[in-house]
């Protein structure tokens, strides 16, 4: 049976699967809890700076009957007394010494605050912290959360800060809401940070009631931007992730990100595990479910790695980064069309409206007389030669497989956009493009 332990630069867990720093972590009640039910670590949720939640704190979008695929929140950092959060955060790692417990500090921009606090929570036993330099509203409106994260300047000021006096490791947790994520993080490096997690919620109005023309969530009438979380947000994170894990300046600093943002089954966690995530954090999942998602989590990842002789974790972590590309090297010469299974064709034709009215006009309807059943509907039929591979039809369709993407050999040379503008810069001129396109017998639509 696979290992799934890890050792996320000295925070040792029996398993890469932590709570995030959220409602789930609230309380040592809570993370005891979680631990029991088999999660490998905690990060408890932010304490620091005193302050007042509000009610109708959560909004949620939900689609065609599933529950909660975003979720928005204007809730704040933990509302409970820093003397209590200590000695529960005490308690939990009394208890279960195995597992990982992260604290998350907030506090205002001040050397004295953040080493004070530091100092106090490192009394507790934790295994690390984690410098919460992302959360998007209510404290950042304070100076704090999002308004540190998004000027590097700020984030390597206070990670020197905490790194005078921490003994422990320091994981700085970056902000989506950002232009370049890859800048806060070489401030984490250059301050010496032991590690990076991301991603935090990212800046929302969840919506706009028609009826009353409130804001939602709705504070008394009032609502604002809030942090937006759940499986809506996984494809920016994993962005993200990858894009951090990619930079030279990560790689040479070679210490692990712990990743966040959308994870709710065991092949998320791999996803993110292969873009170069040390440790996965989930929460709205956690608030979803409840903490016995875990089980699924620990099941899956381990017969996926047994299935792949995976021996542990870091086997495959960071094992689909070289895959990671940009448009300029992409293959020009790689040609796939669509070809429609019609035995599994409901004839819905979804894919015929979505080509015809939104993409290349290469499916026609046709009679096709494949069953002996008289029907009034036709078939979809794909030209291959006038395909480009958009794969948009295989999206729309209803039905898993009815619709393949197959690769044809067109006998275009392979070549990408980088490569030919070297060989041939005069491509950048439209009328040499049209005849690079028809020589290489490219379809241009």
């Amino acid at each position: 049976m696979a290992d799934l332990s890890i050792n996320f630069n000295g925070i040792k867990s029996p398993n890469p699967f932590w709570l995030a720093s959220a409602p789930p972590s609230n309380s040592g009640y809570q993370v005891q809890k979680a631990f029991e039910a088999g999660w490998g670590g905690a990060v408890w949720k932010t304490v620091g700076a005193p302050v007042m939640n509000v009610c109708n704190r959560y909004g949620t979008i939900d689609y065609k009957g599933r529950k909660i695929i975003g979720l928005n929140n204007v809730e704040l950092i933990s509302d409970r007394p820093l003397e209590t959060n200590l000695k529960e955060m005490a308690e939990a790692k009394r208890n279960f010494p195995n597992h990982a417990v992260i604290a998350s500090i907030m506090v205002e921009s001040k050397k004295e605050a953040w080493q004070e606090i530091i100092k106090r929570t490192e009394q507790t036993g934790v295994d690390g912290f984690e410098l919460n330099f992302g959360c998007p509203h209510g404290m950042s409106e304070r100076g704090m959360g999002a308004a540190m994260g998004q000027v590097p300047e700020y984030t390597c000021m206070v990670t020197e800060w905490v790194m005078e006096v921490a003994t422990k490791p320091v994981i700085v947790k970056l902000t989506p809401n950002v232009t370049d994520i890859v800048q806060p993080a070489r401030a984490a490096i250059k301050a010496n940070a032991s590690a990076i997690s991301l991603i935090n919620t990212i800046n929302s109005i969840m919506g706009v009631d028609i009826d009353t023309f409130e804001i939602k969530p709705n504070v008394g009438g009032k609502g604002g931007h809030g942090g937006y979380a759940g499986p809506a947000v996984k494809p920016i994170a994993l962005n993200l992730i990858s894009a951090v894990a990619s930079d030279e300046e990560y790689r040479k600093a070679g210490i692990p990100i712990s990743g966040m943002g959308g994870i709710e089954t065991w092949q998320d966690c791999v996803e993110f595990m292969l873009l170069g995530s040390t440790s996965v954090q989930v929460c709205t999942a956690v608030m979803h479910f409840g903490f016995r998602i875990v089980e699924d989590l620990i099941d899956g990842l381990s017969n996926w790695m047994d299935q792949r002789n995976f021996k542990n974790c870091t086997d495959f972590i960071g094992k689909s980064l070289p895959r990671i590309s940009s448009f300029g090297d992409f293959d020009l010469g790689f040609q796939s069309v669509a070809r429609i299974d019609h035995a599994k064709c409901i004839q819905c034709n979804l894919c015929f409206i979505a080509c015809n009215d939104t993409a290349h006009q290469c499916i026609d309807l046709k009679d096709m007389k494949l069953t002996s059943e008289v029907t009034e509907r036709l078939w979809p039929v794909v030209r291959e030669e006038d395909c480009v591979g958009c794969a948009l039809c295989s999206s729309v369709c209803p039905v898993d497989d009815c619709i393949e993407m197959v690769e044809i050999d067109t006998g275009r040379p392979h070549i990408t956009w980088n490569q030919l503008i070297k060989e041939k810069p005069e491509v950048l001129q439209w009328d040499k493009m049209v005849e690079y396109r028809e020589k290489n017998h490219i379809h241009i639509h």
